[in-house]
């Protein structure tokens, strides 16, 4: 039995929260977002908040019990708090900048590579080597600083490249003569 599934998702002050057939909708101070519940997975509006049950005993649908109910959260906590990542980025004329809704990426390619930001994700260019991606939807911020990291990952030996802020990179020792 899930033990994280078994717990309700509570509804903080200020956010409306709205349980319709599969799809849980959430408003709050920073905007509103909705996820369709897998059929295997059923919702329900109670005082303690929402709840989330298994239909029947399958392998399936106790898997997506715990996941669905952490989904539900996620929404709970972008629309009060909201998501941030912040990427760094190292090496020698390595760098970023805005570039009208665009971020300009600089990584010692012979072109400059354009990343497009989606719809409901800010980014700010704090520094030309740190990067900022805030939004309510946790998987939209991921997503996009993922893409950015996969551009140029961090290698091992001089650990030039884009890297999450705090990520611990493996150095290697170079060759010996």
């Amino acid at each position: 039995m899930s033990r994280i599934g078994k717990k309700p998702v509570a509804i903080p002050a200020g956010v409306t929260a709205s349980v319709e057939g599969q799809t849980v909708k959430v408003k709050g101070p920073k905007g509103e977002l909705a996820f369709t519940l897998i059929d295997d997975v059923m919702a329900e509006k109670t005082a303690a908040g929402i709840e989330l049950k298994p239909r029947d005993e399958s392998k399936r649908s106790r898997s997506m019990w715990g996941m669905s109910r952490t989904m539900v959260e996620n929404l709970m906590q972008g629309v009060t708090k909201g998501y941030s990542e912040t990427l760094e980025i190292q090496g020698v004329g390595f760098r970023a900048a805005m570039k009208g809704k665009d971020l300009q990426l600089q990584l010692g390619f012979s072109h400059e590579v354009l990343q497009t930001i989606p719809k409901g994700v800010e980014v700010k260019v704090v520094k030309p080597t740190e990067i900022l991606i805030t939004g309510i939807d946790k998987q939209a911020v991921g997503q996009l600083a993922a893409e950015i990291r996969a551009y140029r990952p961090p290698e091992p030996y001089q650990g030039k490249g884009v890297r999450y802020q705090g990520e611990y990179i493996f150095r290697k020792e170079g060759k010996k003569k």
